[in-house]
């Protein structure tokens, strides 16, 4: 009988296996990939989407393509949960897919509990294709006068938005805006004295303004509320906001019932492998690693490729699972606008433009070696 694969997402963590789904469907298998657009695109160069560094054509994946040109099936949908006893995954129009095999690339997300008003003027970091939007409306109210932009999050994607949104007006022309980080109690608070001097030291001579006076608590189409305890909350204009104040993994797995790490993310095991149910896989930013906790970057999605290819293909077939090793500290390099940058790597930290171009380079080639599949 002919098996499913079913892919859920087609991002980072899911690349090799998309290069490769030939492989499966030359083997009978049929492969499903449920993914919300027909393009993936890279969040390693949103902001410099943002910026005006990359059109969307330079930082995209042709999912829907390369899913189909190698025989696969591409559902345009949302997964909203599954039946891991029936093994059925249940979509968002009400479609309902049979799988033998699972694997989640379904990503994150960032929460808007904090804006009181959906609107034009209030847009997440997340998902990418959200900036090209804000990056149109941002253009035209340069263009068209002063501007107040809010920038609500106080980790790297705040300060790459904020330094992008500056190249963006140097760009397109217009009033320079007023750009100010609202960063909780201590921007990059996470990171190294070096790398937070360094980020905060570039984003400063720009005349970023950055504020650790308290968390958000409130935002609404024309201002950003601080809880201040102990005194009234402090209230700041704000014209235009960005929400980036942390990721979320996916809500599919508690909505289905699966074992989930302290995030909500889907637990796994060194496998990649649910705790709980041994034919769903996983990778990227959804997902809890057991064995120890990973940063929400994409260097262990793109680590974990190869890992999940061989996985899901021992899986179907009955072979020997491949355990994931993290490896070593990752490179780290933001994209902070004008074609400046920060680098840190083991011990090394250093900015300017140097980084960025290493981090340009870097990220060109990895989504032309994809994009090349398209061909």
């Amino acid at each position: 009988m002919r098996k499913n694969l079913v892919l859920v997402g087609g991002g980072h963590a899911h690349m090799v296996t998309l290069e490769n789904i030939q492989g499966f469907t030359d083997n009978k298998v049929k492969v499903t990939v449920i993914a919300p657009s027909s393009y993936h695109y890279y969040s390693g160069m949103g902001p410099g989407m943002l910026g005006g560094t990359y059109g969307p054509h330079d930082i995209r994946f042709a999912t829907q393509q390369v899913v189909t040109d190698q025989g696969g099936v591409f559902v345009q949908d949302r997964v909203v949960r599954i039946d891991p006893e029936k093994k059925q995954v249940y979509t968002e129009s009400g479609q309902t897919l049979d799988y033998d095999v699972l694997s989640f690339n379904a990503g994150s997300y960032i929460s808007l509990d904090q804006a009181d008003e959906a609107g034009d003027t209030i847009y997440p970091a997340k998902p990418i294709e959200k900036l090209m939007n804000a990056s149109q409306k941002l253009a035209a109210m340069f263009r068209a006068g002063p501007v107040r932009v809010a920038v609500v999050g106080g980790g790297p994607s705040a300060a790459e938005v904020a330094g992008n949104v500056l190249q963006l007006f140097r760009r397109c022309g217009g009033t320079k805006p007023n750009i100010r980080i609202y960063a909780g109690k201590r921007f990059m608070a996470r990171f190294t004295p070096g790398v937070r001097n360094r980020v905060r030291k570039t984003l400063e001579g720009k005349g970023i303004q950055i504020n650790e006076g308290g968390y958000v608590s409130q935002v609404t189409r024309d201002k950003i509320v601080l809880d201040s305890p102990g005194d009234s909350p402090k209230e700041f204009a704000a014209d235009f906001t960005f929400m980036a104040s942390g990721v979320n993994p996916s809500p599919i797995f508690e909505a289905s019932g699966l074992p989930v790490g302290p995030d909500k993310g889907l637990l796994v095991n060194s496998y990649l492998q649910s705790t709980a149910y041994p034919d769903i896989f996983g990778g990227g930013d959804c997902i809890y690693f057991e064995p120890q906790p990973l940063d929400k970057v994409g260097v262990y999605a793109v680590r974990q490729n190869p890992v999940l290819l061989h996985n899901l293909k021992a899986r179907l077939e009955g072979g020997d699972l491949m355990a994931f090793d993290p490896g070593p500290d990752y490179l780290l390099i933001f994209n902070l606008g004008d074609g400046q940058g920060v680098l840190k790597k083991y011990g090394i930290v250093f900015g300017g433009r140097l980084a960025f171009w290493i981090k340009d380079y870097i990220d060109r080639k990895f989504i032309r070696r994809f994009q090349a599949i398209e061909k």
